[in-house]
């Protein structure tokens, strides 16, 4: 039996790693705080990562150990700690460590952002790279998979989620978006992910991301998706500016919105991906099982990305 590690393995991508190693037949271990229930056949071991001594209480060694943290201080303590207990350290990073958001179509040889050192203000892009640093040291066991932006059911980040909320809770009522002409969109799928994780033999670091779309036929794909029948209203990137609107995430945003010099943010290659056995969700299904979760979530809940209705109808009148 595979025995795995998992350091997290509760909260959304980490605990769906977790339940597809058990789903496979692995022993699966998760450290973790307890914040959120662990999966069904996994095992708790309860630690704070940033206590002095997190790992104290596990004991034995491992075929796979799993990491998502966003913390280099973590990932540093952790291989110092148990490197030498594992045949296999999986690193979940990011495409954010590139440092070029400019040029499309780059691949995993492009310039990465200057790894964080200790006392560092947090960047996630830094973090994650000095976090590969740290996973790396292990040499041939180290393996490192570089996530685009995750999309799918359960998503706590709602950038995704914003837009499959936005054109069903308007019905026949209009919907505020940005100028789409010459924008991109790239996602992968989570279950795309997990299945790469857990059954991917590669070690060398990978893009994990999906197919390059043009931001207005995903949109287009959402508002079909919902049967929204209302108006979509464009409204132009320095008019959003100056009205508060940010791009990409966080409170009062537009999600996938990006400015027009990030052009290389979501057009990065996919074919070592590909190549090592990767598998992309259709575009349409994942969307449709986007438009299901929001459903069941509720349209109109408080959300961490976008906008709420009132602001998105305050400035459509303001157009």
């Amino acid at each position: 039996m595979t025995n795995v590690l998992i350091l997290g393995g509760t909260a959304w991508v980490s605990g769906l790693i977790t339940r597809r190693w058990i789903d496979s037949g692995a022993r699966v271990t998760c450290l973790a705080r307890g914040t959120h229930p662990v999966p069904d056949g996994a095992e708790l071991v309860r630690a704070d990562r940033d206590d002095a001594e997190p790992y104290r209480d596990l004991h034995g060694e491992w075929d796979e150990i799993v990491d998502v943290s966003r913390h280099a201080h973590h990932a540093r303590g952790a291989v110092e700690a148990l490197g030498a207990r594992t045949a296999r350290w999986t690193y979940v990073s990011s495409a954010s460590v590139y440092a070029d958001e400019a040029t499309p179509d780059t691949d995993e040889s492009a310039e990465t952002v200057a790894p964080a050192q200790d006392g560092d203000e947090y960047e996630y892009g830094a973090q994650k790279r000095a976090s590969e640093e740290a996973v790396l040291a292990l040499g041939e066991r180290a393996r490192i998979v570089r996530p685009g932006l995750i999309v799918g059911p359960g998503d706590p980040s709602d950038r995704f989620g914003y837009w499959a909320a936005a054109f069903d809770r308007a019905a026949d009522g209009p919907v505020l978006i940005p100028r789409v002409e010459g924008r991109k969109a790239q996602v992968i799928d989570v279950e795309d992910l997990v299945s790469f994780l857990v059954d991917s033999e590669s070690f060398a670091p990978v893009n994990a991301i999906g197919d390059v779309h043009e931001l207005g036929h995903v949109l287009d794909a959402v508002r079909a998706a919902t049967t929204h029948s209302g108006k979509v209203v464009t409204a132009e990137d320095e008019w959003l500016e100056a009205h508060g609107v940010e791009f990409w995430s966080g409170e009062r945003s537009l999600p996938l919105w990006l400015p027009m010099d990030m052009g290389g943010f979501m057009t990065r290659s996919n074919a070592a991906y590909r190549a090592a056995g990767g598998t992309l969700t259709s575009l349409e299904t994942t969307i449709a099982r986007i438009v299901d979760d929001e459903r069941t979530r509720g349209v109109h809940r408080a959300r961490r990305a976008g906008l709420t209705r009132d602001e998105e109808l305050a400035l459509i009148d303001a157009l």
